[in-house]
């Protein structure tokens, strides 16, 4: 019998599947139609007036009409007299589109975002759609565990309100940052390379704890970098997996890292297939030599001034490609750089986007190729190293896009970033006593490239008052100018019975003559005021207690090899500066410092610094050289001594009246004590200092010494919540018995 009714059911659908293929379509009628137009309708359905129905027709105009988004509920049915009926349940239009509870997003983002809108047509689909879209925005800006529900409120007319009730949640943040392959460089000095950082609780002000995938992809190139400027070249990341949390509110970072060989240079070579090119005319552009540590970052500043240099004589079009062949069981890579001639491209456009408030000219002016040059892959990296060293951008994508008639444009797609930071600090010093510290600083001010600041440093001995500017680029040119204001109150009756007040301007101009040499100009005007002399004070203070006006011009040329400004630990930093004062006001003196520092770091963790400071000032015109302007050593220069605590000191009084020379050098050692997770790491050092005697002072007053002061000790650095805490234990081994020690010595940091 199931067979048998079975066989009765397919018979029936054959039949009427037959009856529809044989039946001719005299006229076709639709129902449910309130706003659509029966011509839209027909319009969709692949069956005409006066043909013959097939299955296939049908089930095509079927899944059509599905299509339009226009009806929720659709059927087609041919009767055996030729009449077909469409039977449609229209959508109901929308009315309006409202999102609740979206604080950290405007409804004009999320417009933008969901494709519904007023007088659309509504469909269940199109909703799960735009719930995914608001989802994917929110996880976009670091909130993966937002909630989405569509609210309909029926309205009449087959119209509705649709709302998107948003539950946003809070940022997914990063709990911990994993490394795992790491064998040279400890987990410290991985997470200090890269942006991501671990949720902490004084990173209330920064998005650094905030999971982002765009930003852990560029975690990836940065540590990449960080191996390849210190000769791992063939170091990689297999891995970066991001796991989240059950609650999706926060995040897990594993980074699988693979270091490889490091690799020292063996030999190094030009090799040409230009016949106009002798290689041995452009050795001096390379600026590593056999037995130094394989640096990426130098191999492409090679490429760069070899190009650069074969440019200047008249090859436009040349390829240099470094060709390394590396011996992994000695750790030695031989360089090749091979110039050869390249294609004849053009530069046709620069074209931007991504940048909303950034005005293209701040990007523009640091691409050093041009609209109309000869196509240059060295330079075009160079000027995305240049656009992402701005720090406004989180991102920096640039792709060249090939035209006819050998040009090409290059596509330039940033996003942006905050730039304004706000800081805050609170410590303790034994130099300056409790302290509080505030400032806001825009590093992209007006959308112009320009830095604006304002810090206020207050403590128990000392007000301190900053406003500063910099425009990078004045002119058009890349010129750095700006300004700075100033003010501070300074009690310095322990070291020497007076107070000290200083309130005055700069005008400063700096430029560069390579990536590490550059110079900068500066006028200073200011007002010098000693005040509350105590009346036991040295007869040398009281007679210059008042106020003095000192006006003067200055520079300091720098060249800066170091690998990094902020933590360095490979290179040398060299700078010398010159100033005179005597132009108007009541100062006349020549002053002149230099400094000199050399990192170097061994078994990659222990760094070593040397480092020496040298200033010396003499007046001029018949001006002896004023306290203020005079130099002191002591507390953070010269561990182990007193602020101040050596040089010329009055006899009588015990007031120290500084010095018109001095020298200021010493050795350091930083190295792990097993508490990189927490930025602590311990230090020892050796001081050695020494002071001229001020000019025009009776010897029979003061007591005075130039012999070297020396001293050593230990400490400890602490990158902490609140900053850079110093603790240092310094012991003179060499001293004069006037001299002022200070064994322990305390400096909080004084920024977050």
């Amino acid at each position: 019998m199931k067979n048998l009714k079975l066989w009765t059911i397919m018979t029936a659908a054959l039949m009427s599947s037959t009856a529809h293929a044989s039946v001719y379509v005299r006229d076709i009628k639709v129902d449910g139609l309130e706003r659509v137009e029966r011509e839209t309708v027909l319009s969709y359905v692949e069956i005409k007036k006066g043909s013959i129905v097939k299955q296939n027709q049908l089930d095509a105009s079927l899944k059509q009409l599905y299509a339009t988004g226009l009806f929720n509920d659709v059927s087609l049915d041919v009767k055996s007299d030729g009449l077909m009926i469409i039977k449609v349940q229209e959508n109901p239009v929308i009315s309006k589109v409202l999102f609740d509870g979206n604080d950290k997003v405007d409804d004009s983002m999320l417009e933008s975002e969901v494709r519904l809108a007023p007088r659309s047509m509504y469909s269940r689909s199109k909703v799960q759609e735009d719930v995914q879209r608001i989802i994917d925005l929110y996880k976009r800006t670091g909130r993966y565990a937002v909630v989405v529900e569509p609210q309909i409120i029926e309205r009449d007319q087959n119209r509705v309100d649709l709302i998107f009730n948003i539950d946003e949640g809070p940022l997914a943040t990063i709990d911990k940052i994993n490394f795992i392959g790491n064998k040279h460089y400890s987990d410290d000095d991985l997470q200090g390379e890269i942006m991501s950082k671990e949720s902490r609780w004084y990173r209330i002000f920064s998005s650094s704890e905030n999971y982002d995938s765009e930003k852990t992809n560029y975690d990836k190139e940065l540590l990449r970098r960080f191996y390849l400027k210190r000769g791992y070249a063939d170091f990689t990341v297999k891995s970066a997996i991001a796991e989240l949390s059950p609650d999706r509110k926060s995040f897990v970072l594993t980074f699988v890292v693979d270091e490889g060989s490091r690799y020292k240079i063996r030999n190094l070579k030009i090799t040409s297939s230009l016949s106009d090119v002798n290689p041995d005319d452009y050795q001096d552009e390379l600026d590593f030599k056999s037995g130094d540590w394989y640096n990426a970052d130098k191999v492409e500043k090679a490429i760069t001034a070899l190009t650069d240099a074969l440019g200047r004589k008249g090859f436009a079009f040349v390829d240099v490609n470094p060709i390394l062949q590396k011996d992994t069981e000695k750790g030695e890579v031989d360089i090749t750089f091979d110039i050869r001639e390249g294609s004849r491209v053009f530069v046709d456009r620069i074209n931007i986007s991504g940048n909303t408030r950034t005005h293209d000219e701040v990007i523009r002016r640091e691409f050093r190729i041009e609209e109309g040059d000869a196509f240059n892959a060295s330079k075009i990296k160079d000027s995305r190293r240049n656009v992402e060293n701005l720090d406004y951008f989180s991102k920096v994508d640039i792709e060249t896009a090939p035209k006819d008639n050998n040009k090409a444009d290059i596509n330039v797609k940033v996003e942006e970033k905050s730039t304004g930071y706000f800081n805050v600090g609170v410590g303790y010093s034994t130099v300056n006593g409790a302290l509080v510290r505030t400032g806001v600083v825009e590093n992209n001010f007006r959308g112009l490239g320009q830095r604006l600041g304002v810090d206020v440093g207050i403590s128990q001995r000392a007000q301190e008052y900053d406003l500063s500017f910099t425009e990078p680029y004045f002119l058009n040119r890349r010129l750095r100018t700006g300004f700075d204001l100033f003010r501070s109150e300074t009690d310095y009756q322990d070291e020497g019975s007076y107070d000290s007040e200083v309130t005055g301007g700069r005008l400063r101009m700096g430029w560069n003559y390579t990536d590490d040499f550059s110079q900068q100009v500066r006028y200073t005007l200011r007002q010098d005021k000693i005040s509350n002399v105590d009346a036991g004070a040295s007869k040398y203070i009281k007679e210059e207690a008042g106020k003095y006006n000192d006006s003067s011009v200055g520079q300091t040329i720098v060249y800066d090899k170091r690998d990094s400004a902020l933590n360095p630990k490979e290179g040398y930093f060299l700078s010398f500066g010159n100033d005179v004062a005597g132009l108007g006001g009541d100062e006349k003196y020549l002053k002149f410092d230099a400094k000199a520092y050399q990192y170097f770091t061994i078994a990659d963790y222990y760094t070593f610094k040397l480092f020496a400071n040298a200033g010396y000032i003499t007046g001029y015109g018949g001006r002896d050289v004023r306290l203020s302007n005079r130099y002191y050593l002591g507390g953070s220069t010269l561990r182990g001594f007193d602020v101040a605590g050596i040089g010329a000191r009055d006899k009588y009084t015990d007031d120290a009246l500084g010095g018109n020379w001095m020298l200021y050098t010493g050795a350091e050692s930083i190295f792990p004590i097993g508490l990189d997770e927490i930025g602590l790491k311990g230090r020892t050092f050796v001081d050695m200092g020494m002071l001229g005697k001020p000019d025009n002072m009776n010897s029979a007053d003061v007591e005075y010494s130039s012999s070297p002061r020396v001293s050593v000790g230990f400490g400890f650095q602490w990158l902490s919540p609140m900053g850079q805490i110093d603790i240092d234990f310094g012991f003179p081994i060499v001293k004069e018995d006037y001299d002022e020690t200070q064994i322990f010595r305390l400096n909080f940091g004084t920024r977050l």
